[in-house]
């Protein structure tokens, strides 16, 4: 009987250890930051761990690029190590770098424990890993559970403080209903097809003429509202402003860049790979999700006093402007979806790096009266805080620029100059939120009962730590800063190595 069951037991599956590197490293390096936070001292606890992190990462983004120009399937075909994975992981290990710079010293890391903070983030860009690389269902949902969790705890690591535990709670229950109505979808569309690969659920809706089957049709709808509930496309993007708002900064700024490119790969797998036959029914509904996302983002973010709430719905309208090149379903428009993604984080994560400075800094917190005379307080965060402005808004010399340049000319080529021509009038009317801020630093007074030198708050005893929340900002967050914003001018008068990166980018989806 013993030797029937081993007979009749399935062969294990060929593992390739080396495509998985980035995998394993992650995972292996958040056990040892979480053993390292629990075993060691104080100063082991605040300085090594988060070293320990960067060593994690940097370990990673060296596996990536040991890996670049791989193109081959792991685990039986549940992940695919093509370009698009090695440029979307590359690109969040960069967020995650500069997350844990931001993070060095922030209070929510010593709330909940440093190793339990590091070691959820680095989970977190496991899972990232897993859902950009996923080709079957099974694996995307595990991938987008991995990367779900950590960031539920993360959005609620400043235990003492409602706002955090708020925007965790939301965080957790309206990314419960997301992964909910997204496996609601899969089970929908395995029922269809008897299929869980991507390309053999292409397959089967081509040969058998599923494209308008109500349950492939039904399975379109839950997936399309799943996802961009993940991406924080309107109409589902109610719960943004308020966990960007609410989550300890930095926790804030690694969410804006590397949760919306892990959503917008999976996005690209699921919908340009295992449903590219239903394209007639999937695409009309996202380009109205694109018009739509575009409009609540750009009107949202108006008259908002809360730095953060602005850059989330900033983060809304820029998810609008990457479904452009999403829409057309051309090589070139994942092209233009990875130039754009990377080109638009250097802003982003600068206009962060600042929010975060000034939050240490001043009482003000992430209100927009922080940076009320920071050009004679801070000249260099200024500056840093004007080119992401510059950039997020698309002024031409600026990284962000050549981004939509890139999703405008994708669109052109693919018949879509209307869409395009959407982007160019939103994208000024953006100015009307990104440019005040500038003004408020360069024009406005420094605020009463600050140190004009550096915009500390001048309290009693002269001890800026004294309410325990501000102080000095940290010298690596103004490196960071200016790493940043030059990134943002050298790419935005050179911007053909991030072009030349992301050439191959749709290798491997079957645009060819």
């Amino acid at each position: 009987m013993t030797s029937l069951l081993a007979a009749a037991a399935p062969p294990a599956p060929t593992i390739d250890w080396a495509g998985l590197a980035p995998l394993v490293i992650l995972i292996i390096g958040s056990i040892i930051v979480l053993i390292a936070g629990l075993a060691g001292p104080r100063p082991i606890r605040t300085r090594v761990v988060p070293l320990l992190t960067l060593a994690t990462l940097a370990v990673t983004i060296a596996s990536v690029i040991s890996l670049w120009g791989e193109n081959t399937q792991l685990i039986e075909g549940a992940l695919q190590l093509d370009p698009l994975t090695l440029i979307l992981t590359l690109l969040i290990c960069g967020g995650a770098v500069v997350a844990t710079l931001l993070a060095w010293r922030e209070r929510a890391a010593e709330e909940i424990a440093h190793g339990e903070f590091f070691a959820l983030m680095l989970l977190a860009v496991a899972g990232m890993f897993v859902l950009v690389a996923s080709r079957s269902l099974v694996s995307t949902f595990v991938g987008l559970e991995l990367l779900s969790l950590p960031l539920y705890i993360l959005c609620a690591a400043r235990v003492r403080e409602e706002r955090s535990l708020e925007a965790g709670l939301k965080y957790l229950i309206v990314g419960s209903v997301g992964s909910a109505t997204v496996l609601y979808g899969f089970a929908l569309l395995y029922g269809a097809t008897g299929e869980t690969g991507y390309n053999e659920i292409a397959s089967k809706i081509s040969s058998a003429g599923l494209a308008t089957d109500p349950l492939v049709l039904a399975a379109v709808a839950m997936c399309t509202v799943g996802f961009a509930f993940k991406a924080s496309l309107a109409p589902f993007h109610q719960w943004t402003p308020d966990v960007y708002e609410g989550a300890p900064t930095p926790v804030t700024a690694f969410m804006s860049i590397a949760t919306k490119a892990a959503a917008f790969g999976v996005i690209i797998r699921l919908f340009d790979v295992a449903l590219r036959p239903a394209i007639e029914s999937w695409r009309p509904i996202w380009i109205g999700i694109a018009l739509i996302t575009m409009v609540v983002g750009n009107v949202g973010a108006l008259r908002q006093s809360s730095m953060k709430r602005m850059l989330a719905y900033s983060s809304i309208a820029q998810a609008g402007y990457i479904l452009v090149g999403f829409v057309i379903v051309t090589d070139l428009g994942v092209q233009a979806i990875c130039s754009y993604l990377i080109l638009y984080t250097f802003g982003n994560l600068a206009a962060f790096v600042v929010v975060v400075a000034r939050e240490r800094e001043t009482t003000e917190g992430d209100n927009i009266s922080a940076l009320r005379g920071l050009g004679s307080q801070r000249p260099l965060l200024a500056a840093v805080m004007t080119l992401a402005m510059l950039s997020l808004a698309g002024i031409p010399a600026t990284a962000g620029f050549m981004g939509k340049l890139r999703l405008i000319e994708a669109a052109a080529a693919g018949d879509y100059a209307w869409l395009a021509a959407v982007l160019v009038v939103l994208s000024v009317i953006s100015m009307a939120y990104y440019l005040p801020v500038i003004a408020v630093m360069w024009r406005g007074e420094a605020q009463p009962g600050t140190d004009p030198a550096t915009g500390v708050p001048a309290l009693a005893g002269g001890a800026p730590e004294a309410d325990g929340e501000a102080g000095s900002a940290g010298w690596e967050l103004t490196a960071v800063g200016v790493l940043l914003s030059a990134a943002v001018i050298v790419f935005g008068i050179v911007p053909q190595p991030v072009f030349n990166l992301v050439a191959s980018a749709a290798r491997g989806l079957g645009f060819n």
